[in-house]
């Protein structure tokens, strides 16, 4: 039991359901804030699984506030440019990233896992293993005259485990989220774009800076590829993806995320994508494993939160992994919400101005995403030049390539001017 725990009764306590980034995340912000809280997750032990992803500036800021600046430095690469290619390999646009930009936090590269267990070490390092309760699936709550009661069940056996009491719930269980699906029961499976991507970690040349994000093709065909980690003799351990359209008849929906691919579905498309500064087939080839998902997000909610209880990261926001921003919104989510924690009590009204705060902001980044965000540019560029260019000039202008990124920044809250001058969150 934390010290914070100790000192205050149970109507003060939040209960947090998921130990995903999000959750994590609030909890170590709750910590840090002296709010008690408890959170619960579904699966009997945490591993560091996934692929890799990149932590935007404003989202690092958050880590660093929460005293983790060296430990996240240990586990990622700080970005130095993203890059964007034609099909035919042919340069579109770059432009630095974190510092290498002018923020005053960096851009990470990152293994999503990696990112989990530095999240859950230092939870367990600053409030004790007794915080975090795993084997626990969320199935239900009801609200009380002190608080809120929650139910939780063996995720496998459907056996019930425990009924706990605190003041306020806060879901974050994912994007197929148990809690959403109880208020929104007729919201039915998750949005798909029509496009598939395989994953997967190869080992391969440092290409560009040697800390360069890529993305070459088009909506339909698409490859993106950043390093996470070094390798020996002087290569780069890269984390890339793979998207491909596919017809409306797909069986994309048996949502498995953690379903083996197919080298032989990804690599023909990309079989003559040997490029100056990437061979990108060989890079397919030699991948560990592949790994196939299908690219879905949730439609936005018109409200988050319920009373006692409101949902949080991909529970709450679910979007396509383009742009860099679900784990970076994720974080911020946490943040905010433990700002409205600490200024409202643990209250309902604290999770209403979490809610006012977060919910529209977001839930614009979602729809910017599924217009393909920043990666729009490849598509822009492919109408004009669908068999390539010569010169970037003569197909898109550099004010209207600047426009392009800048108005995604400001969107997604990544805006440099704004963020290295805004007060912290917390």
């Amino acid at each position: 039991m934390t010290k914070a725990e100790k000192t205050s009764p149970e109507s003060e306590r939040v209960i947090i359901a998921g130990a995903g980034i999000a959750g994590l995340t609030l909890a170590l912000s709750l910590e840090q804030q002296g709010i008690p809280f408890r959170v619960y997750e579904a699966v009997s032990e945490l591993r560091p699984l996934g692929v890799g992803i990149n932590l935007q500036p404003h989202a690092v800021r958050e880590i660093f506030e929460l005293g983790l600046a060296k430990e996240i430095d240990a586990i990622g690469l700080k970005t130095e440019e993203v890059a964007y290619f034609s099909a035919q390999g042919g340069l579109i646009w770059r432009e630095p990233r974190g510092k290498f930009a002018g923020y005053n936090w960096p851009q990470y590269s990152i293994h999503r896992g990696k990112l989990q267990m530095m999240l859950r070490d230092a939870l367990v390092a600053r409030a004790g293993e007794e915080v975090l309760v795993l084997g626990a699936a969320l199935e239900s709550w009801q609200e009380t005259e002190a608080g809120i009661e929650v139910k939780f069940v063996d995720r496998h056996s459907g056996k019930a485990l425990t009924s706990v009491k605190g003041g306020l719930l806060v879901a974050g269980d994912g994007i197929n989220s148990a809690a959403r699906a109880r208020l929104y029961p007729d919201e039915g499976p998750a949005h798909w774009r029509g496009t598939m991507m395989w994953r997967g970690v190869s080992k391969g040349p440092r290409f560009r800076t040697g800390r360069t994000m890529a993305m070459a093709g088009t909506w339909d065909r698409k490859f993106v590829c950043y390093p996470i980690a070094d390798a020996e003799g002087g290569q780069s351990v890269i984390n890339w993806i793979a998207d491909l359209a596919k017809p409306a008849d797909y069986r994309w929906n048996k949502q498995d995320w953690n379903r083996v691919g197919k080298l032989e579905d990804v690599l023909p498309p990309f079989a003559d994508w040997q490029f100056d500064w990437l061979d990108v087939p060989e890079i397919i080839r030699t991948a560990e494993l592949i790994y196939e998902y299908p690219m879905v997000d949730r439609n936005p909610l018109t409200r988050w939160t319920h009373g006692r209880m409101t949902l949080i990261g991909d529970a709450a926001h679910a979007m396509y992994p383009i742009g860099s921003n679900g784990a970076s919104q994720a974080i911020i989510d946490a943040r905010v919400l433990t700002r409205e924690l600490r200024d409202h009590g643990v209250t309902g009204g604290a999770l209403e101005a979490y809610d006012l705060a977060r919910r529209e902001k977001v839930n614009a980044v979602v729809l910017a995403n599924r217009g393909d965000g920043p990666d729009k540019v490849l598509d822009l560029v492919a109408e004009r030049a669908p068999n390539g260019f010569e010169v970037i000039d003569e197909v898109m202008s550099q004010q209207e390539l600047t426009d392009l990124a800048a108005s995604y920044k400001k969107l997604a809250g990544m805006d440099i001017s704004t963020l290295n001058n805004q007060p912290s969150i917390l």
